[in-house]
């Protein structure tokens, strides 16, 4: 029988609000430009309490909410930010409009909101790190990457305990493996004292299946990037903790019509 703390799924501050939780992936890149100030300000302004974002590290260490490896897609200027100084960088805007933001920045803008940061590569690990102990966002941030290793770079770096998503490897792991009954309450156990309390993946992972099998390890599951009505109703439905959206109206109308849309 699982422990009544384990099921609950809710064992950090960070996931500490009614479920299911809405996340504003890139702060709602169907409204406005990704990762902008106005995108975050629009999902602040529908009643959003968690803002997705990535994190990239200038050569000088500056952490900025930006998701590419370079500059060209997603703003007017050229060039790699892992090879340029923040001074380079600065003057490039997203759509050729917005500043770029730096996560401090967003993180001393809304101090009661909660920000999920993926670490996009090697640099951003130690700055974010330094960031969280200047701020003392301890609690507010959730954070996840695509690498276990950076993951785990992140870990050794913690002065105290940070709500992190399950790496890749763990979601592999989880989906091969018949979950909690096979391994038992100490799979749950390995996993809290690691601070990994949720998995996000994608809408093609995230089966009735696997969510069973994640909540009996004790953690939400968390589904991106879902940008329909039917996508958002079929992960809602097969019973998703949270869903991340660049559509961010669209769900917010959905969890009213559900009932569920924090007041």
């Amino acid at each position: 029988m699982l422990r009544a703390d384990v099921d609950q799924r809710r064992p950090v501050a960070y996931l500490d609000r009614a479920l299911p939780i809405a996340f504003a992936h890139r702060g709602g890149a169907a409204h406005q430009p990704e990762n902008s100030w106005a995108a975050f300000e629009h999902a602040i302004g529908l009643g959003y309490t968690h803002l997705e974002t990535d994190a990239r590290a200038t050569s000088d260490g500056v952490l900025l909410a930006f998701h590419d490896r370079t500059l060209d897609r997603a703003t007017d200027r050229t060039g790699r930010i892992a090879r340029m100084s923040y001074r380079d960088v600065a003057g490039a805007r997203i759509g050729g409009t917005e500043v770029i933001p730096l996560i401090e920045d967003l993180l001393g803008a809304w101090p009661d909101l909660r920000f999920n940061i993926d670490l996009k590569d090697v640099p951003a690990i130690r700055p974010m790190m330094d960031v969280l102990r200047r701020t003392r966002a301890w609690d507010r941030v959730c954070v996840t990457s695509f690498s276990a290793r950076r993951l785990r770079a992140a870990r050794a770096l913690l002065d105290r305990p940070v709500c992190m998503a399950l790496s890749p490897v763990g979601v592999a792991t989880l989906r091969l493996t018949g979950g909690l009954p096979r391994f038992g309450e100490a799979l749950a156990d390995k996993l809290a004292r690691a601070g990994v309390h949720c998995a996000q993946v994608p809408v093609r992972v995230a089966t009735g299946t696997f969510i069973r099998k994640a909540h009996e390890a004790g953690l939400q599951v968390h589904v991106w990037t879902l940008n329909n009505r039917a996508n958002m109703q079929r992960a809602l439905d097969l019973g998703a903790d949270g869903i991340m959206t660049d559509e961010t109206v669209m769900l917010r109308d959905l969890l009213k019509e559900r009932g569920v849309w924090p007041s």
